[in-house]
C-alpha cells in the first residue's frame, strides 16, 4: 500500500512539473539556509572541542586599573608568573605553560624557503593541548635544540621523506632537530595557524632581556595557559590567584592588576570583557543568526503549505472519484501525507547538494 502511495505521489510530481519544480526549490532554499546556518553555529559552538582538555583549560589574562580604577582585560603578562603559579597554588594545576605570542618565522630546509607562523612553548604545552602526534615525541620540547611541527609543514619542507631529527634552520639563526609532528588542528582551533611549536628553554636565553625579563613584574609580553587540577571552580580559583602578581608590586608606583582566568570554552564566544569579566562577543552573533535560521526555514514550511493548499481545490474531482471507488477517509490522508513526505525528501536532497556546492565554491 505504502509503496503504491509513493507511487502515485511521484507520477503526481512529474505530471505537474512546473508546480513541483517551485515547490521543491522553494523548499530546498529554505533548508539550504537553515543548514548552512546550522553548520556555521555548529562550528561555532564547538570551538576548541578538539583539544581533550579544553573544559579545564584555561589562559591567564590580565586586568588592568587606571586611576579612576576603570579595569581593561588582556591577555599579556608577566614571564614570573608561571613560576610564580606553580610554587604557590601547584596543587590546583596539573599544568602551566608559558608561551610567546604566534610569530611569522623563516624556516629553511636545503633550497626550500618558507614562511610559517609558530610559537615558543615549555615542554608541557603539547600535552596540555593534547597534539596528536604522527610521529616523533609529544615531550620532543624538553630538548632545547627541538621543534615539534605539523603533518601539513613537515610535508611542504620535506616532502615524503620522514621528517624525524632532520634539521630546520630558523631565521637564519639557529638549527633545529625535528622531534615530532602533530596532526593539523581544525580550523575551528584558535590554535590552527600555529604550524609549529619551539623550545621555551631555548627562547628564554636567545637575548639579554629575555633572561632578565624572569625577574621583571611590569613587563607584559607573553602569554600563559594553565590546566586546572580536577574538580576545580576556575571562578573560585581566579578569585584566589588574583593578586598573585600584585605582592611583587607596589600599587602607587606600579599600578593595580589582577589575574584572571579565562576558560578555553569562553575563547571564542565571550571575548569581549567588561570590568574584568567576560561580557559576550560572537555569542550575539551566533544567537542572530539561529533566529534567521528558523525565521527563514518557517517561511519555507509556511511557503510549502500555502502552495499545496492552494492546489488542493484542484484535487477535489479526484478525492470524489476515490471515495466513489471505496477510498476511505485514513487512505487520502496517506495518499497526501506521502506526497508531502517525497517533496520534502527531494526537497532535501538538493539542499544538501547545495550546501555542499557552496561549501566547494568558498574552499
Amino acid at each position: 500500500m505504502i509503496k503504491n502511495y509513493f507511487k502515485i505521489a511521484w507520477r503526481n510530481l512529474i505530471k505537474n512539473k512546473v508546480y513541483s519544480i517551485i515547490n521543491i526549490l522553494g523548499l530546498a532554499a529554505g533548508m539550504a539556509v537553515a543548514l548552512l546556518i546550522g553548520l556555521w553555529i555548529w562550528d561555532e559552538v564547538t570551538y576548541n572541542n578538539y583539544h581533550t582538555n579544553h573544559t579545564q583549560l584555561a589562559q591567564v589574562m590580565t586586568t588592568f586599573y587606571d586611576d579612576h580604577d576603570v579595569a581593561g582585560t588582556g591577555s599579556a603578562v608577566c614571564m614570573p608568573i608561571g613560576d610564580e603559579l606553580r610554587s604557590k597554588y601547584g596543587s590546583d594545576f596539573k599544568n602551566i605553560s608559558m608561551a610567546s605570542w604566534n610569530f611569522s618565522h623563516v624556516l629553511v630546509v636545503g633550497e626550500k624557503k618558507i614562511s610559517n607562523t609558530g610559537m615558543w612553548v615549555e615542554s608541557n604545552f603539547p600535552s596540555m593541548f593534547t597534539y596528536k602526534m604522527l610521529d616523533g615525541n609529544i615531550n620532543g620540547l624538553n630538548d632545547p635544540s627541538s621543534i615539534l611541527v605539523s603533518a601539513s609543514l613537515a610535508k611542504t619542507l620535506f616532502g615524503n621523506a620522514d621528517p624525524i631529527n632532520k634539521m630546520i634552520r630558523l631565521d637564519n639563526k639557529d638549527n633545529y632537530k625535528v622531534a615530532g609532528v602533530f596532526e593539523d588542528l581544525p580550523r575551528n582551533s584558535t590554535l590552527y595557524d600555529t604550524k609549529f611549536l619551539l623550545p621555551w628553554k631555548k627562547y628564554i636565553t636567545t637575548e639579554q632581556w629575555l633572561k632578565d625579563a624572569g625577574t621583571q613584574w611590569n613587563n607584559h609580553s607573553w602569554q600563559a595557559f594553565a590546566q586546572v587540577a580536577d574538580n576545580i571552580d576556575m571562578d573560585k580559583e581566579t578569585k584566589k590567584i588574583k593578586d598573585v602578581v600584585m605582592v611583587h608590586k607596589n600599587v602607587k608606583t606600579d599600578g593595580k592588576e589582577q589575574a584572571v582566568l579565562f576558560p578555553m570554552d569562553k575563547w571564542r564566544l565571550y571575548s569581549d570583557f567588561k570590568d574584568g569579566k567576560p561580557s559576550g562577543g560572537r555569542i550575539q552573533f551566533v544567537w542572530l543568526f539561529l533566529i534567521i535560521g528558523v525565521f527563514v526555514l518557517m517561511l519555507a514550511c509556511i511557503n510549502f503549505m500555502n502552495l499545496s493548499t492552494a492546489r488542493s481545490e484542484k484535487r477535489a474531482k479526484e478525492v470524489g472519484i476515490r471515495k466513489t471507488v471505496g477510498s476511505v477517509r485514513s487512505q487520502l490522508i496517506g495518499q497526501f501525507l506521502s506526497e508531502s513526505v517525497l517533496v520534502a525528501f527531494v526537497s532535501l536532497v538538493f539542499s544538501i547538494v547545495l550546501v555542499f556546492c557552496i561549501d566547494a565554491a568558498v574552499q
